[in-house]
């Protein structure tokens, strides 16, 4: 390793030697859990932001059916559902004796309104191209609820259970980024911002009572500030711990329970496909094979974290291994380049969220290509606000760096319009024959298809899927210990010490 290298994998280091504070009291039936992005809103359905869906998906908001903890579908506010044959027409019975937080009865009407609302043009859902398929929807009763679709959509049950899809009452829509109201055990109570969203148990929830009767996401983006939370007894559960060098002192720490678990998160560094020169392929082939993923895993995340080589975590049902697409090889990099018109290399703005893992990667890449000659000016921008608007809707950017969590998101390569201004009929076709495949045979394969076109195209370079590093306190017992859906599900955490 370099000098640069050594000395970015030290400092991340050195931040190993923050000394504890003393544990405080709590309250009995109380648990405080660490959200690291503070959304700009609550409502999950309004952009779609990962951060809403970690305070609220499952707390206050439901939806159709819900992704369990081992990433299986089960029914919800659906009690059972019925596919045609053709693939065409789904029909829903609805749970009965099921009312929002203000009162209003949930029924099929409700449901209808929440996804013509996902589907309108004006939508802003940030998922809404998962339910294009979707042409038509009928509410023939207050329990039924019929959807008919454009083309066979094979994930669609599955994508119903997002955060992005939960159900919404109709006079609330407008006001529930900051008072959100749904059918869920919890309500929110008080949101602080900048510090902490409250959450009271419900007393008219359909379901059973959670054991707690109070819960607050606490808003800590800093590691240092999280693991003084952790040690103080400020906060009490650390879902997506993001200080990896300092989690082995809380795994041989009696008083926490840790789990390196599997997650969704893909890191990825996306290029601007319509800016030369990622509009060369020979380009972006380059610069991954200028990146050794095993040295950047230890430099940023001390070393817990897989290499990836396409757009799937190695949690994924569906994963294929495609990490020696391109390996690290600078001879060929450089060999690329000059091929591509480039043998000084060339210069570039690096445009990187504000997020210590985006940071700390985007570092070590810059080191990394300027061993081939390429030099990345990075540029720090704000998220999720600034980033979003400049990177996510105005693709203002030549590279830029970010975890993708929702699970089966390789889609995102087919939309169009989308940050990467990737373009490729085949995959596309490729996609399209998932949603249509008859067998879960054929499902299977179109995903590894589209895993390897998107490894041969590197419309991103595909760096490491971040692990799911949970710590918790030892007295807690429900704790996801994996995230097949980015969430602090608290809906079956209990104390068993008090």
């Amino acid at each position: 390793m370099n000098m640069p290298l050594r000395a970015l994998a030290m400092t991340a280091s050195a931040a190993a030697l923050i000394a504890a504070a003393p544990v405080a009291a709590l309250a009995a039936n109380e648990v405080s859990f660490v959200q690291s992005v503070e959304p700009a809103g609550l409502d999950p359905t309004v952009s779609s932001p990962v951060a809403a869906g970690q305070v609220t998906w499952q707390n206050v908001f439901e939806g159709l059916v819900a992704i369990d903890r081992d990433g299986q579908v089960q029914p919800q506010l659906a009690t059972e559902w019925q596919v045609s044959d053709d693939g065409l027409t789904y029909s829903f019975t609805l749970r009965e004796g099921v009312a929002f937080q203000n009162g209003v009865p949930f029924d099929s009407a409700t449901a209808k309104f929440t996804l013509e609302r996902i589907l309108a043009e004006e939508s802003t859902n940030g998922q809404k191209a998962l339910y294009a398929a979707i042409e038509g929807i009928e509410a023939p009763d207050p329990s039924t609820l019929v959807l008919t679709l454009s083309a066979p959509s094979s994930d669609l049950i599955y994508w119903l259970g997002f955060p992005a899809a939960v159900m919404v009452e109709p006079s609330s829509a407008d006001t529930n980024g900051t008072a959100p109201v749904g059918t869920g055990p919890f309500k929110l109570d008080e949101w602080r911002k900048g510090d902490r969203a409250i959450m009271s148990a419900w007393d008219g929830y359909w379901g059973e009572k959670p054991a707690l009767d109070r819960i607050v996401a606490r808003f800590i983006s800093d590691p240092q500030a999280q693991v003084a939370a952790l040690k103080s007894g400020q906060v009490q559960v650390v879902a997506e711990f993001s200080a990896p060098e300092l989690y082995d002192q809380f795994a041989s720490d009696a008083a926490f329970a840790t789990h390196e678990g599997t997650g969704e998160m893909e890191v990825v560094a996306g290029m601007n496909a319509e800016r030369p020169p990622f509009d060369d392929i020979r380009v972006r082939q380059a610069l991954m094979h200028a990146i050794d993923r095993d040295v950047l895993i230890e430099a940023v995340k001390s070393g817990h974290g897989t290499p990836i080589g396409s757009h799937f975590a190695p949690g994924s049902p569906f994963y294929v291994d495609m990490t020696g697409e391109y390996g690290f090889d600078p001879e060929a990099a450089k060999a690329l380049l000059a091929e591509a018109g480039h043998p000084d290399g060339f210069e570039f703005t690096f445009k990187v969220p504000n997020r210590a893992y985006a940071q700390r990667s985007a570092e070590i890449m810059q080191a990394f290509f300027a061993q081939i000659g390429v030099t990345a000016n990075i540029e720090s921008s704000d998220f999720p606000a600034a980033w979003i608007q400049d990177v996510f809707q105005d693709t203002n950017y030549d590279m830029t760096i970010i975890g993708h969590a929702e699970p089966l998101d390789i889609n995102i390569y087919a939309r169009d319009p989308y940050y990467f201004n990737y373009d490729n009929p085949e995959f596309r076709e490729t996609m399209s024959a998932i949603a249509t495949a008859s067998t879960p045979e054929d499902r299977a394969e179109g995903y590894a298809r589209a895993q390897r076109i998107v490894a041969r195209d590197l419309p991103a370079l595909f760096l490491y899927s971040e692990p799911r590093l949970a710590v918790w306190d030892a007295g807690l017992e429900g704790v996801w210990e994996n995230g097949p859906v980015p969430s602090n599900d608290m809906t079956d955490v209990r104390w068993t010490d008090r």
